[in-house]
Order: structure tokens, then sequence, then C-alpha cells
């Protein structure tokens, strides 16, 4: 493996819409040569806000620049047979193609599975659907909160007596990308055994389905629908409070003897001085009256009071603070999580989320600011197709590119 990353050599075709750019990402972080096909004035994604400085651009949208880093940028019409036959050019000397148009429409462009193989019968192509290609749901639309709903994701999510909430940014379309990954990974090894690409089918649904823990578990194990139980964990050990300045999260597993004696000492311990409580599964059992007596304890708490005597008696308790509050968090810092990303066209270097995991030997790490529209043609179709400057500019003028 090369230093520069676990994936160095690996060529990938992103022709991906908002919901599949992240898969192509990951793989770009690890060394893979992702070209970002887009078509011709920018992909739908740069539209998304927001702008760098509230300042609306194809080449200043945050959304963008996440789920692109490390990427390069193609402009390239697949409506156009010029384009078309350039798609299926590269295709012959790429390794990954990742789609996530709607089930059929490759094909109907004339650059499905039938036209890609034929190519390049090494070729992988991923190809990531909100229900996947088949089935009775394959032509549904579906976004990222619907696919949460299908997925059991956002029933669970909020408080038993309210509606459900819709989780956190963009859930399924991430635990869709973490297994397509996994999936490319599964398929490259195979193509090392056999020379043989293959088609990867994925649900973005069934991704997310299996990416919430208890959810499918509970009910193909036991037949019971998970219920709504607020900020309490299905496990039934953790829950998150209110202190006098902010949130931690409780714990009742751990050195439970030094919990109680220091909430005992506070004079809040109520019932908990009870032998029975020394039962981690009675704890669990009796979970709301457990956490109603402890939120009683720390709600005149400071919040990082709190979390220092917790951390000096070995108890598992947390801090739950704002996104925002991330940038100055301590261990974050010490780790160098936050990454500086100079945009020399800007003029301006900006910080962005770092390794998601950390490797010795093939480091994740930043290798190029995300792209701006069609950055790379002109490089690619020279090196990868051996196009001279008038053919390239030919095909600009038919609006292939």
């Amino acid at each position: 493996m090369d230093a520069e990353g676990a994936l160095a050599g690996l060529k990938v075709l992103d022709l991906t819409t908002a919901r599949g750019q992240f898969s192509g990402r990951l793989l770009a972080d690890m060394g893979a040569d992702v070209i970002k096909i887009e078509p011709p004035g920018g992909d739908h994604a740069r539209r998304i806000g927001p702008f760098l400085d509230d300042r609306p651009h194809p080449d200043r949208s945050l959304f963008f620049w996440f789920y692109n880093l490390n990427k390069r940028s193609l402009t390239l019409d697949l409506r156009n047979p010029r384009g078309r036959e350039i798609m299926l050019a590269l295709a012959r000397g790429a390794d990954l193609v990742i789609e996530s148009f709607a089930p059929g429409e490759i094909a109907a462009l004339g650059i499905g599975w039938k036209e890609l193989r034929a190519a390049n019968p090494a070729l992988i192509l991923l190809s990531i659907a909100p229900f996947g290609q088949a089935g009775p749901y394959r032509d549904f639309a579906a976004d990222d909160t619907i696919l949460t709903a299908m997925a059991g994701m956002l029933y669970v999510n909020g408080s038993p007596d309210r509606p459900p909430v819709r989780p956190l940014g963009l859930q399924a379309y991430h635990s869709s990308a973490y297994y397509a990954a996994i999936a490319t990974m599964c398929a490259l090894f195979a193509r090392d055994r056999d020379g043989r690409g293959q088609w990867i089918d994925l649900s973005m649904q069934e991704a997310t389905v299996s990416a919430v823990e208890h959810v499918a578990g509970s009910y193909f194990g036991e037949g019971r629908v998970e219920p709504r139980r607020g900020t309490l964990h299905w496990s039934r050990y953790f829950r998150v409070a209110r202190c006098r300045d902010g949130y931690v999260m409780h714990c009742s597993l751990g050195d439970w003897t030094s919990l109680v004696e220091w909430v005992a000492g506070d004079g809040k311990a109520q019932d908990l001085v009870n032998p029975e409580w020394e039962d981690v599964l009675y704890r669990a059992v009796h979970a709301e009256h457990l956490f109603d007596v402890l939120d009683d304890w720390v709600k005149d708490y400071a919040r990082d009071e709190l979390l220092d005597r917790a951390q000096t008696l070995r108890l598992p308790y947390a801090s739950v603070r704002r996104p925002e509050a991330l940038f100055d968090d301590e261990q974050l810092a010490a780790r160098g999580y936050f990454v500086a990303v100079e945009h020399p066209e800007l003029g301006r270097t900006i910080r962005y989320p770092g390794a998601p995991y950390l490797f010795n030997g093939t480091p994740w790490r930043v290798r190029r600011r995300p792209p701006l529209v069609g950055e790379h043609s002109e490089e690619i179709l020279r090196a990868d197709l051996g196009l001279d400057p008038a053919e390239i500019a030919t095909l600009a003028a038919e609006g292939a590119i």
C-alpha cells in the first residue's frame, strides 16, 4: 500500500447526486482518485446552502465542499452523445463507477451496467437508490427524512408523548455511504480473487435500517416494536439531564458505589442507597425512577464541575454540547481533529472536520480542497483520453463538457 493512502491507485468516477456524494468522499479521503462528474454549470449540490459569507455561488457551497473534499471535477453532459462516449471511454480505465440516479436512468442514457461491463469487464458499478434497483418501492422518490422514517430511525426519536423527531443531519445518506464504501471494498477483494467486476445494488432504506442499533434486532428477535423513550437510551443505562448551565449524560454503569456515595453525600440519594440498586439489571428495569432521582441531584450543579468530579471518580458521564461548541472542545483540539484547508482562489483557509478514523501507515489526509466547477476537465481529458486542446475546445462548443 502507498503511504499516500490505503486506496492510492484506485480510480473512481462519481456520478452521484447529493444523496450519494459522501460515499465517494470516503474513498477519496483514503487516497482514491475520485473524479466528480457533473453537468456543465455544476452539480445541483453546489446550489445547496449554506454558502460562504452568505453569498450563493456554485463554488461557495459549504454543503458541496464537505461532501466533495479531495475530489477532482469534470463537467460532462451525459445526455449528449459525445458526453456519453467520453464517459464510457473513461470507464475503460476506471475501477469503480458510483451513481445515485433513479433506477433505470443510467441504462436509459446508454451508460448502464450492460454498456459499462462491455467497456470494462473488471469495472465495479455501485448503484445507490432509496429502495434499491428492484422491488415494489424501486420507483418511489425519497429524501433523507423519508428514508429515516421508512427505516424506523425517525419513529424511535423523540419523547414518548409527542410526535417523532427528525434525526439531526443526513443520517440516512451517511449510513448508506458507509455501507457503500464497505460493499465497494468487498467487491474489490472479490475482483482481486477472480478478476471480474460486479454491480452493487445498495438500498438506502436497508442500509439505514442496519444503522439503527436496536429497532430491527428487537423486532426480528423478540417481535417487539421499539417505542420512543425521549433521551433514555434503549439499553436503559443512559439518559440526558439538565444541569444549571448545560446538559450531561447520566450513566448507571461503571462504579455504582462511587456514584451513589457522591449523591448521598449531597443529600440527594433518596432510595438509591438501598441494596437492590447494586444490581445492574435492577437499575435498568427501574431506570425512569433512577434517572429522575439523578436529575434532581444534578439540576443545581455547574456542568463542568460535575464532569470533572465524575471523571475523577471514573464515572462514564459525558457533556452534551451544541455543535458549534465542538470547535473549542479540549479533546478534539488535543487530537488535532479539525484541519485547515486552503482555498487559494478565495485567499482564505477554512476549517473542516477531520479524520473519522486514524491509520498509521496509510493516513487520512486532505489532498486537495473541493473542486471548482469543471476545474480538472482539461487535465483529465488530456491525461486519461489523450485529447488535445483543439478536441477539447470542440467538445465544449458542442456542449458535451
